[in-house]
């Protein structure tokens, strides 16, 4: 087994392999830089010294980067993935020469910026300030686990500013992550100037406000970065950090301090130039021809990360019955509570955890943390940290839920979930509040446009339960299932759907399907489409017009980013038919319907949605559905003088 940074110093020989690796290391990165004529030189430089030391000395193996005993390296401000690659491949984890001609090219997995399941990455990172996030859900998965891991931090000066690295700062003072370490690179250095004209930071006194242990050293002394590292590693008090002072551009002296080489390659010339500066060979050319090889027709390689392996027991669903009035979100509450039981006091089972900002009675987290506090994490008021960590918590060997409200968990953090789903985790998002069933708190809580947000996200998918019966059938079915899952639910408290004999529709025999769609009514005379809690509406709708002597066909979908489209075309061909959603009308259910006709050629004689069509204003959910047009009465007395046209 590897142990990390064993030498108590770094012994002669090996503070000459890093200063040869650093040099061949500037090359490699000037050279696919220039051939990409695109990317991130000067950072790259500045950080390649810690990258170098960190990965040499930590504890993972090129020849088993996955190993789930590894320690986990974060790079956080990835548009130093050049300096990166290079380390990755002069230390054995990719190949060198497929690095530098493959760089920024569409047909290589070397993107200009770090994509994790390449061997050494762990997460992508695009946009600044996300690496700490997922360092902290890394190292809090092997307290969690009871794991003997580390993980370290990589990251720049300038995105210290940014909001979110101390919200994640924050959450691993209060569980004393005595297992993670960052390193700042310090070079002040942005690309519109010196970092402390741009937006100053303390960043030293920022840290020990946190409660941090800080420890400060030269970036580009190998053995002062070396010890500095490896003080903080075996310094248990709590999280720590380093900051290494570095030189922008540093080994290439027209390079060095000068911030326009920040996001700007060298041309030929100057290449040459720098390459002779550090003694290596300019054999671009050689480079510049496995480039041209590289072209649509061949296979491009893939790097995969493996999945967590997973083992849960889902049990036996709760039944809810016609006296049983109860909301969706306590219907959730109780099913992950139940996961907990099942789960997390079996040695032998995966962990459930779940994730909360300081809404646990609301999104109802709190039945989960009577059963199980051990794995109940609070992060507080801190959304963007909280979605970026759950997502990389769930990458590995635990189920991860992350509970908010609507507006929070998918409007606020949809940079978070979208960095999610390009880091192919298997988050289950399970937020509450949506639609304007929130009512009285007004339009900034009113979450309207969660299926139009979420449709953005191409391996996201989302589940609108109808009642408290589906909804926990939803739940286990999520926890079972592989990949990112919303779970939409409002506030109100709802009746059980049932049958017209009396009985609940989603009964003991019901086992939910995604993409299946549930035909909740019969009728010949049009078609009324719904997602989520105005399934109860809607069945208010059909038996008022029934007494009218009208019938509709009531069909429930309950995954709207992906219904069953031969379903669909069955159930709706040549009728009239009529979406039912209190979400923006221009992007919800009944634009989805509305794409999957046209797109499948599916002939209907009309298409009426019925949704928001602006912000609502405060007020009850009664007085918010007449003033939107969805109560019962409005949307009756639409549908039959449509069917009279």
């Amino acid at each position: 087994m590897l142990k990390r940074f064993v030498y108590e110093s770094l012994p002669e020989t090996e503070l000459n392999k890093l200063k040869e690796l650093g040099k061949l290391c500037r090359g490699d990165i000037l050279k696919m830089t220039t051939l990409a004529n695109s990317g991130h030189p000067g950072g790259s430089f500045s950080s390649v010294d810690i990258y170098l030391v960190t990965y040499k000395y930590a504890n993972i193996d090129p020849a088993d980067p996955y190993n789930d005993d590894r320690d986990r390296i974060v790079v956080s401000h990835g548009h130093t993935s050049p300096g990166v690659y290079s380390v990755l491949g002069r230390l054995g984890f990719v190949d060198t020469d497929e690095v530098i001609s493959g760089f920024r090219n569409a047909n290589s997995p070397f993107e200009g910026h770090i994509t994790r399941g390449i061997p050494g990455v762990e997460w992508t990172t695009g946009n600044l300030g996300q690496g700490l996030s997922a360092g902290v859900a890394f190292a809090m998965s092997a307290k969690l686990r009871k794991k003997d891991y580390y993980t370290f931090v990589l990251m720049s000066d300038a995105e210290q500013a940014k909001g979110q690295v101390a919200e994640a700062r924050r959450l691993a003072k209060k569980y004393n992550l005595n297992n993670l370490t960052v390193v700042i690179d310090y070079n002040d250095a942005q690309i519109s100037g010196r970092a402390q004209d741009i937006m100053y930071v303390n960043i030293v006194e920022n840290y020990k406000a946190d409660g941090w242990i800080v420890y400060e050293t030269n970036g580009h002394d190998y053995e002062q970065l070396y010890s500095a590292i490896k003080n903080a590693v075996e310094d248990k008090r709590g999280p720590t950090v380093v900051i290494a002072r570095t030189i922008m551009g540093k080994g290439v002296s027209f390079m060095e301090n000068d911030v326009s080489f920040h996001g700007k390659p060298l041309n030929r010339e100057q290449l040459k130039k720098a390459l002779s500066e550090l003694g290596l060979e300019d054999d671009l050319d050689k480079y510049m021809k496995m480039r041209e090889g590289l072209n649509e027709h061949q296979q491009k390689k893939v790097f995969e990360a493996p999945k967590p392996k997973l083992n849960i027991e889902t049990g036996k669903p709760i039944l809810y019955s016609s006296n049983d009035k109860t909301d969706n979100r306590t219907a959730f509450g109780k099913a992950l509570a139940d996961l907990a039981k099942l789960n997390n006091f079996d040695e032998s089972k995966t962990k459930v955890v779940a994730v909360d900002c300081d809404l646990k009675p609301s999104v109802k987290t709190n039945l989960f943390e009577k059963v199980s506090p051990e794995y109940f994490i609070q992060t507080g008021v801190q959304e963007h940290n909280a979605a970026a960590f759950s997502g990389a918590l769930s990458t590995t060997e635990l189920l991860v839920f992350f509970a908010d409200f609507g507006v929070f968990g998918i409007d606020e953090t949809y940079n978070q979930q979208r960095l999610n789903d390009i880091n192919k985790t298997n988050l289950k998002v399970t937020v509450t509040h949506v639609g304007i069933d929130v009512g009285e708190d007004g339009k900034t809580h009113h979450c309207v446009d969660y299926i139009g947000a979420l449709r953005n996200l191409y391996n996201f998918k989302l589940i609108v339960p109808a009642d408290p019966n589906q909804t926990d059938r939803a739940v286990r079915y999520v926890a079972k299932t592989y990949g990112n899952f919303a779970i939409a639910m409002g506030r109100s408290k709802l009746n059980v759907i049932l049958k017209e004999d009396g009985t609940p529709f989603f009964d003991e025999n019901y086992e939910f399907e995604y993409g299946k769609i549930d035909v909740l009514r019969d009728g010949e005379d049009g078609v009324l489409i719904v997602c989520g809690q105005l399934a109860e509406n809607s069945i208010k709708i059909w038996e008022r017009l029934k007494d009218e002597g009208i019938r509709l066909k009531v069909i429930n979908i309950s995954s709207p980013l992906h219904p069953d489209v031969e379903t669909l075309k069955n159930l709706i061909e040549d009728m009239k038919v009529f979406t039912y959603e209190d979400h923006n009308v221009n992007s919800g259910l009944g634009s989805v319907v509305a794409d999957l006709i046209v797109m499948n050629s599916i002939k209907v004689k009309l298409l009426r949605k019925f949704g928001l069509p602006n912000y609502a204003p405060s007020g009850s959910n009664t007085q918010l559905f007449k003033w939107a047009g969805l109560d019962v009465d409005s949307v009756c007395k639409e549908i039959k003088e449509v069917l009279k046209t």
